[in-house]
């Protein structure tokens, strides 16, 4: 047994990164960070979640009150990777041909051309994304899963890297459509920025008196450092017993009696991949038991289901990931 374990050692030592590498991206994750503090003051906390859901893969739905820089936050990173950027705003008059595209007919040809919709973007902003239909809503579903469009037969890749941020309005519901638990588990994480505090948010009056501060912005990644950076990602190491503590997180989602739907298979694995990035992002090539309890909320709780009781009682899944942490074992 002892001999197999260092053989697989071995084994996946020689397909990790090489460690210049990691060093030389941990600092285009470091200076990324920098650039986008310029535009969004006082929130180094959320870049870094967000940060994290990019190295992870991930999409991002920001539930917040408006004018508090989501879709600021959004283009500032697309420019910072030299990406492009695109914003759908959605209404109920929205269609799905609106989103993915549609096929033009050519008459000096004499046939069709797909013309690709915005969704063919590397970062992606779909705002008050609860305010269009189910049917156009449900368009993003394989774009956000499979990173493809299929239309009439035909699958056309998105560009890579390819993020979805999504933002609602936690205020005001008339005239809104839930999103479905199936596209709610496509996203890695549920962020909020909030309020900046008066000092940021007197700095950042002053900062847009004369110009806008996201019109600075340099490119400090490039769209293939994030997908090294990705990749990279992938090699951080999840020991066995921190593996089993997230599955007993998610298990403890689909037994606890307040919640009538708990985390799928799927949250676990971006849990997993967003462990894996927050801990490269801190500089290290393994998951601690705190990147873990540090991300739960953020990814798990959007995706539980709280019965009438419960939420009538003024419960929130948050609260109940919070409790479902502190009561499990944490492995040693």
């Amino acid at each position: 047994m002892l001999q197999n374990t260092n053989e697989t050692a071995v084994i996946e030592k020689d397909t990790r990164v090489p460690s210049e590498k990691l060093t030389h991206l941990r600092k285009k994750l470091n200076d990324l960070h920098t650039a986008l503090e310029t535009v969004i003051k006082g929130k180094s906390e959320v870049i870094t979640l967000l940060l994290t859901a990019l190295g992870a893969d991930g999409n991002i739905l920001m539930e917040d009150v408006p004018g508090v820089g989501k879709t600021t936050l959004a283009k500032a990173l697309a420019a910072s990777i030299e990406g492009k950027f695109s914003r759908i705003q959605f209404t109920p008059d929205l269609l799905p041909s609106d989103i993915l595209g549609n096929s033009i007919y050519n008459p000096q040809e004499g046939k069709f051309f797909f013309r690709p919709g915005p969704v063919f973007a590397n970062i992606l902003v779909a705002d008050e994304i609860n305010r269009a239909s189910p049917r156009t809503q449900s368009a993003l579903l394989e774009c956000m899963s499979e990173r493809q469009v299929s239309l009439e037969g035909k699958t056309n890749q998105l560009p890579s890297p390819f993020m979805v941020i999504a933002t609602e309005n936690p205020i005001e519901y008339q005239g809104t459509y839930p999103l479905p638990e199936a596209q709610l588990d496509r996203f890695a994480m549920q962020l909020e920025l909030g309020y900046p505090n008066a000092d940021f948010e007197l700095e950042i009056m002053f900062d847009r008196k004369e110009s806008d501060p996201i019109e600075k912005i340099t490119t400090v990644m490039h769209c293939s450092d994030v997908a090294e950076l990705q990749q990279a990602v992938r090699g951080v190491d999840v020991e066995r017993s921190i593996g089993h503590y997230m599955l007993n997180l998610i298990h403890a989602t689909r037994t606890d009696s307040r919640v009538t739907l708990g985390a799928s298979p799927r949250a676990l694995l971006l849990l997993s991949r967003c462990a894996q990035a927050y801990a490269f992002f801190a500089g290290r090539d393994y998951v601690l038991p705190d990147d873990v309890k540090v991300l739960a909320s953020k990814v798990l709780a959007h995706r539980l289901v709280i019965d009438n009781k419960a939420r009538y009682s003024g419960i929130t899944a948050a609260e109940v990931i919070s409790e479902i942490v502190d009561r499990t074992k944490v492995p040693v």
